[in-house]
């Protein structure tokens, strides 16, 4: 099929609708109407005879043939993007629409304290944060970028370490202690109950300990399982069980003996988060503008 020079909108605006899953969110993104981008959409499915979105009144979702071909477009939409703003003189000027995925921690901790200040230094630029606990492909999501722990981060993105190193503490209230004795080494947690960390595409998390070179996760057992940590602080707190959670979460509960750290000496510190990107891509300005704030 040849592509007429009319395409490129059509297929832009394709892009953004199906990353947004919403003509509205694409409408502002692009700064046209809704009816001009289903218009748009029209011309384009009818143009090479595939159904690209399904659309109903209350949800827009891209077809197998859709998801197809923004896993292919997203990125090159993104260089000819960058080589527009290399020749206009404005390849330095953060704009447009950022993308990222990351887990509710990452937003809390590293992101909550730059987003106001990035998107008031930089105007010009719309931020989409996008908060799941599941490892997410990038590039298929139509994301720009994604924050993960450095060490999950998968090898062919371009990886960026941009938190501080952290330590997941094993901890649980006086009252819970008082009741079962306190575990001397990982494998005694089988015989406590645990609160555990519930992915969201299903799983638990398992707990990783380390000492003396010997590493090991277990697959612990509980009660209760969620994938909010004030959730599991709060349950510790109440004594329900054992906890496992990032050490500066708690460091306040401790201070004041509301809860007490168990298998300290398994628990070393750990590489922090990281943002991870595409190789194959070039780095846009604005995200190249949120790396270094968080750098610094």
């Amino acid at each position: 099929m040849r592509v007429s020079r009319t395409d490129l909108g059509e297929l832009t605006v394709f892009a953004a609708v199906a990353r947004h899953r919403s003509f509205k969110r694409a409408g502002v993104e692009l700064g046209l109407s809704t009816s001009a981008l289903s218009h748009s959409m029209r011309a384009l499915e009818e143009r090479i005879g595939v159904r690209l979105i399904n659309r109903t009144t209350r949800a827009v979702v891209p077809t197998e043939a859709g998801e197809t071909l923004l896993a292919r477009l997203a990125p090159a939409l993104g260089d000819i993007g960058d080589a527009l703003a290399a020749v206009t003189g404005r390849r330095d000027e953060p704009v447009g629409t950022l993308r990222l995925n990351v887990p509710g921690t990452a937003a809390r901790m590293v992101l909550g304290p730059v987003v106001t200040p990035f998107l008031e230094r930089h105007p010009r630029v719309r931020l989409e944060i996008v908060s799941e606990e599941r490892m997410v492909d990038v590039v298929a999501g139509g994301y720009d970028a994604g924050i993960r722990f450095g060490d999950t981060v998968p090898r062919d993105m371009v990886s960026v370490r941009i938190g501080f190193a952290h330590r997941f503490a094993v901890v649980g209230s006086p009252d819970y202690l008082a009741r079962h004795p306190a575990p001397r080494v990982p494998a005694d947690l089988a015989a406590h109950r645990c609160i555990r960390w519930a992915f969201t595409g299903g799983g638990f998390m398992r707990w990783g300990f380390e000492r003396d070179g010997e590493a090991l996760e277990l697959e612990v057992d509980g009660p209760l399982a969620v994938n909010e940590p004030d959730l599991i602080r709060r349950a510790a707190l109440d004594g329900l069980g054992l906890a496992y959670t990032f050490d500066r979460s708690v460091e306040a509960d401790v201070a004041a003996g509301r809860l007490a750290r168990v298998l300290e000496d398994w628990c070393p510190e750990r590489p922090g988060f990281s943002l991870y990107y595409p190789s194959r891509r070039q780095i846009p300005p604005a995200l190249r503008a949120l790396i270094d704030m968080l750098k610094g």
